[in-house]
């Protein structure tokens, strides 16, 4: 009897050290699990995303990349998944209103993870409250979708140079194409060798050093007109350079400005020329009598058209004049030869 009473003692303690034991290595493997410690040590939140990418429970909550919990539950609610995660409570202040959720990712081909930003400087997110949804990166489906749109753009473009369309297919397709490129890169080694060759201006210019001087010459030339111009030489220089000259100058425009100003208001003789229609049309009139009148001597007609047409007339009077310029050389001569004076007395 005493025997079997020591036995069942020494179970019993077999027991206690099992059981001690086993809770031993539950808390250690809790604590080492990273899951933000025991359940009193954690606080529930919540978020939202319109796509999960795969996101499973049990998948790590990361606070600037550290790990701090882990999400409990993912399920649809309406178009969009809600997901709820828990976090240690040590982390409160650092998870608040200005807070963002997004997706992440352990590795490139890893476990998803919900990645957290800490904000202390907003107020923190009371238990079971929605941490607001920042902009997802990137994921690798949308990196395969994009790879897979832009190969399907790479054989659109391969095809359609295979049929010749565009031109780089016409290049790759018509001969007619390629033999106009092959004249023009022909032509092209041609003009490079000739200014190789100093032919022509460009490839005198490159080879003969002279007309590369007398270039150079020039240049020097314009800069020195510039300088001078600038330092206020010369006309233009002093209408760069003078103030005087310059008011002068504007002084001269805003007179020329009145003077037209006067003409458009029909002042003085300019402006009744340009405003008023009589005086124009009396001035017609006398251009039209004037054309008139010298179509008429053009004709020959009347004493000064026939003096101007009829070269017998011209003549005619020519020496009429001579003979008057010799009649009066004579009287001047021997007056008494043809001044006859006689006096009769009654």
């Amino acid at each position: 009897m005493p025997r079997t009473r020591s036995l069942a003692y020494a179970e019993l303690k077999v027991g206690i050290l099992t059981v001690v034991a086993l809770a031993l290595a539950a808390v250690v493997v809790f604590m080492l699990s990273g899951q933000g410690g025991f359940f009193w040590q954690r606080y529930s939140l919540k978020t939202r995303f319109p796509n999960v990418a795969g996101l499973k429970p049990g998948a790590p909550v990361r606070l600037a990349g550290l790990e701090v919990g882990s999400v409990r539950s993912v399920r649809l609610d309406g178009s969009e998944a809600e997901i709820v995660f828990e976090i240690g409570k040590a982390y409160r202040s650092q998870v608040t209103d200005q807070s963002f959720a997004t997706l992440g990712s352990v590795s490139l081909l890893g476990q998803s993870t919900v990645d957290i930003n800490p904000a202390p400087a907003g107020r923190p997110v009371p238990e079971w409250g929605y941490v607001a949804t920042g902009a997802t990166p990137v994921q690798v489906a949308d990196v395969a979708a994009t790879a897979n749109q832009g190969l399907m753009s790479v054989t659109r473009l391969v095809e359609d140079v295979r049929d010749g369309r565009g031109t780089v297919g016409r290049l790759f397709t018509d001969e007619a194409l390629y033999r106009e490129l092959r004249r023009f890169v022909e032509a092209a080694q041609e003009l490079t060798t000739g200014l190789a060759e100093g032919k022509g201006t460009a490839g005198r210019l490159l080879q003969d050093p002279k007309l590369y001087q007398d270039l150079e010459t020039t240049i020097a030339h314009l800069q020195d007109i510039t300088a001078r111009i600038g330092a206020g030489e010369g006309s233009l220089g002093r209408l760069v350079r003078d103030d005087e000259f310059a008011r002068s100058l504007i002084a001269a425009i805003e007179s020329l400005e009145g003077v037209a100003g006067k003409i458009n208001q029909g002042e003085g003789t300019l402006g009744r020329l340009a405003n008023d229609t009589a005086l124009y049309s009396r001035l017609t009139t006398v251009a039209e009598r004037l054309e008139q009148v010298t179509g008429s001597l053009a004709a020959g007609e009347g004493t000064a058209g026939q003096l101007l047409q009829d070269r017998q007339l011209y003549e005619n009077m020519n020496q009429a004049a001579s003979e008057l310029r010799s009649l009066i050389a004579d009287i001047r001569k021997d007056p008494r030869k043809y001044l006859h004076v006689k006096v009769s007395v009654f």
